[in-house]
């Protein structure tokens, strides 16, 4: 099986280690590898003062984490939603009554950031919700642009950066973000089953409120001092993480980011070549997005059936390929062969 999906294909001495013995969570070797992993997570993103907090939980519950336990203190926020991911914001700030309002960017296209500022100026939300990488389409927001308009209006910015963190530059403290989400199927690429809040030091002198129980900030904090979470782990996939984040600090995030860059720069010529329209105006280097021709309604199952995994993009004959697992220049030759065979096909 090949993956273009969330995880790509990954290293087999990664996925090894889930077969591995694996230390009781309530230990000193436990409480060592989730500090260990704390701190090169920090590293990573640039923001070494901040915290973790790890659930053994998809990055939607990362998501819902910060709007239960910090968003729904305010008394209004403001999304920007490009797709599905942005309005997942909405959907969460609805369900904790939390009042929203809803920038709204078309598919694929950037943000105007003057009409945003205005929206922002207008709105006067205490807390702005989106994404740096809207994954559903490809399209990469600026968030200098945004964090600056953020900053002119005393917002607090949270920024969900699942698919865009190790693909795209992103350092926290400089972005003056407050809280970043992600997780480990995407740029991180282990086995799916985590997800991280990354409170800025500035959050760590805010009050946060008691609306859930798994997911409460305080409780998990607190037990973060001695390297422990509240509640059963999945152990094994901290392991793999401990070692992907010390592959990833010994690659270094600039070179990490570059390869994955010209993987998709690479696939992006193909699809040139091919004629395959690539819509995105700003596209992140995790994913490339694009429409075929012909037959869009059978390349998925077409490619399942050769065990081959690319993404559908929720529009007719849309579909996107990750750039973040094992991939050569040979195998994406092959994939884009592949796609114009399907594309050429009498069904």
């Amino acid at each position: 099986m090949k993956s273009y999906v969330f995880p790509g294909d990954i290293e087999e001495d990664i996925l090894r280690i889930s077969g591995q013995p694996f230390p009781y969570m309530r230990t000193r070797l436990f409480s060592e590898l989730v500090k260990d992993s704390e701190q090169m997570l920090l590293s990573l993103i640039g923001c070494p003062n901040g915290r973790v907090i790890p659930y053994t939980a998809s990055g939607t519950a990362a998501m819902e984490a910060v709007v239960a336990n910090f968003v729904s203190t305010k008394q209004k926020a403001f999304v920007i939603a490009g797709g599905s991911f942005g309005m997942r914001w909405k959907n969460l700030c609805d369900y904790y009554q939390c009042p929203a309002d809803v920038f709204h960017v078309d598919f694929a296209k950037d943000i105007d950031y003057n009409a945003l500022e205005e929206a922002i100026r207008v709105s006067q939300p205490e807390v702005l919700l989106c994404q740096h990488h809207e994954t559903s389409t490809g399209m990469l927001y600026n968030l200098s642009n945004i964090s600056a308009i953020c900053k002119k209006y005393e917002v607090f910015l949270i920024v969900d950066v699942i698919s865009s963190f190790l693909t795209d530059p992103l350092n926290m403290d400089e972005l003056g973000i407050d809280v970043c989400i992600t997780s480990s199927q995407k740029g991180l690429n282990i086995v799916p089953g985590l997800s991280f809040v990354i409170l800025s030091e500035r959050m760590l002198h805010q009050e946060f409120v008691h609306k859930g129980f798994y997911l409460d900030f305080n409780e998990n904090l607190t037990n973060l001092k001695r390297g422990q979470t509240p509640y059963s782990p999945a152990t094994s996939l901290f392991m793999q993480l401990r070692a992907r984040l010390n592959m990833y600090v010994q690659i270094g995030v600039e070179q990490l980011i570059e390869s994955r860059k010209q993987k998709a720069q690479y696939f992006r010529s193909l699809c040139a070549q091919n004629g395959w329209e690539m819509p995105v105006e700003v596209p992140s280097n995790c994913i490339t997005g694009f429409f075929v021709h012909h037959n869009g309604d059978h390349l998925f199952e077409e490619l399942l059936k050769q065990d081959i995994y690319i993404m559908p993009g929720g529009t007719p004959h849309y579909f996107r390929v990750s750039h973040i697992g094992l991939q050569s220049v040979e195998e994406l030759d092959d994939l884009a062969r592949r796609i114009k065979v399907i594309e050429q096909m009498n069904f």
